[in-house]
């Protein structure tokens, strides 16, 4: 069974603001991509991700849409329980949708937030559980997501785990091929 852990920045470090904003799309458009290759070539069987707005959210939409079609299931792992609370309205409806609509859903600790040492239970239980990490994220532009990228670094000092990087040059280059194939589809109709 291959399992990949999916993590990287949270919508506010990418400047999205609204569900329609088009980064989403590329962002969206990149993961599938990624996923398909991976599924394609028999090397993946669970996208498991968290439930942070931003890439995370996004990667859990796009796994159940690859579900569909392909043999793959979705996971969100938590840190702690009611880790939605504070959100407003539309996220947290937002994330209670994704949590009923994925194969496994589950927190690493079975109380509501009470210290770091929950956030540092959960990464480490996520690179104990999975086979390799894929990450939206720029070393170069360190964010929340250096806090996994640190710990994966660690982890791979000792432990055989590829770690693939979507950076800022390879979000351009799928805005880039999205835009190509969008409009070749366009002239095509």
């Amino acid at each position: 069974m291959q399992r990949l852990w999916v993590t990287g920045y949270r919508s506010y470090e990418l400047n999205v603001f609204g569900d329609r904003d088009p980064k989403i799309t590329v962002i969206k458009y990149a993961l599938k991509n990624y996923f398909v290759s991976l599924i394609e070539e028999g090397q993946l069987d669970w996208i498991i991700t968290g439930a942070n707005l931003g890439v995370e959210q996004w990667a859990a939409e796009v796994g159940l849409e690859l579900e569909e079609i392909y043999p793959v299931r979705t996971s969100i792992m938590i840190p702690y329980e009611e880790f939605a609370n504070r959100w407003n309205e539309n996220n947290q409806a937002k994330y209670i949708n994704l949590k009923e609509k994925v194969d496994f859903f589950a927190s690493t600790s079975n109380t509501p937030y009470q210290s770091p040492v929950q956030l540092r239970n959960y990464q480490n239980f996520m690179v104990q559980h999975t086979d390799r990490a894929m990450m939206i994220y720029d070393p170069e532009h360190p964010g929340k997501p250096k806090y996994d990228y640190n710990l994966i670094q660690k982890y791979q000092e000792t432990k055989e785990y590829p770690l693939d990087l979507i950076d800022f040059y390879d979000l351009q280059d799928a805005a880039e091929e999205y835009q190509e194939n969008h409009q070749s589809s366009n002239f095509s109709e």
